[in-house]
């Protein structure tokens, strides 16, 4: 394929994701409704067009495919995490679109729903909120693309001592496409326990206030609430998530835009397209350095682990 042509595929490219963040804001979320079947259908035909550039990318000349940066877009999740979760599974394929989320808030907003809604995955959610999850099977029992089959949500609060039996109660067990933690709290143990399955790609919220050197984490509480001593007082460090993922057979590939929600790829899975990255790449954003300045000063009296 000729540069131009190259050039003209990341024209598109750029253009579709402005208007899936678009629509996505305008039509659903500055509205404050359920998405209509129109959003839907439209983003569903732009993301088809998105994989299908991707593919077409990475077959030519993979040199030219685009960073996290440059792909990320929002449908449902909170950030840019549904795009850059599309370009993965875009250019490594999936085994059997099976997702396990650990903490889905109301599964609406979360980094499955797009690949639920829009690209037929399985799911698996959990969340410890009675009313996140009745909102949540509400929603998924309206939706068109659903209601015939929808993910299973589970209301359970979440422990290194019963996440497992939970995971393989609602009948998920093996390899699966992808694991995604964010409890703002016991991420790190959580994940260190999680053995009956394995994800070819997990995303994880880090503690980005402790910067790219430190490996610590919160020490581990089944009954902790970062309420109760500081919001900011939770979760684990990118260096913690790193050692852990290397311990695990995982490798860092990237972040989100803001620096905070880091993907990791299994070590048999993509490498010769996704590379390991070292984790001072994931500080780059202003959020981070004024985090690091501003936040971090505030919980380093309370006790952290080093990992």
């Amino acid at each position: 394929m000729a540069i131009d042509e190259h050039l003209d595929n990341m024209i598109l490219i750029k253009l579709m994701r402005k208007i899936i963040d678009y629509c996505s804001y305008f039509f659903y979320r500055l509205q404050h409704l359920y998405p209509s079947d129109e959003f839907l259908t439209l983003t569903k035909i732009l993301q088809r067009s998105l994989t299908f550039q991707y593919k077409n990318l990475l077959k030519d000349n993979v040199e030219m495919l685009r960073t996290f940066e440059e792909v990320g877009l929002r449908v449902f999740s909170q950030g840019d995490e549904d795009g850059i979760l599309l370009y993965i599974f875009s250019l490594i394929g999936t085994t059997n679109k099976k997702v396990v989320e650990i903490c889905a808030g109301d599964g609406i907003e979360c980094n499955s729903a797009n690949l639920i809604i829009n690209h037929g995955w399985v799911g698996l959610l959990f969340d410890g909120s009675d009313i996140h999850v009745k909102k949540g099977k509400n929603f998924y029992s309206r939706c068109k693309d659903t209601l015939i089959y929808p993910p299973t949500f589970v209301k359970a609060w979440i422990t290194a001592e019963n996440i497992n039996s939970l995971i393989q109660a609602h009948g998920f067990e093996g390899e699966i496409d992808l694991l995604s933690i964010d409890m703002d709290g016991m991420d790190y143990w959580v994940w260190k326990v999680i053995d009956c399955i394995r994800p070819r790609v997990m995303i994880c919220e880090y503690q980005d206030i402790w910067g790219y050197e430190k490996a610590v984490t919160v020490p581990y509480s089944p009954h902790f609430n970062r309420f109760a001593i500081h919001p900011d007082y939770c979760g684990a460090s990118l260096g913690a998530w790193k050692r852990l993922g290397s311990a695990k057979g995982y490798r860092l590939i990237g972040c989100n835009r803001y620096g905070y929600n880091a993907f990791f790829m299994r070590s048999d899975v993509g490498e010769n397209i996704f590379p390991e990255i070292l984790t001072k790449e994931c500080f780059k954003h202003p959020k981070v350095i004024d985090g690091m300045k501003n936040r971090l000063p505030q919980v380093m009296r309370y006790q952290w682990v080093e990992v």
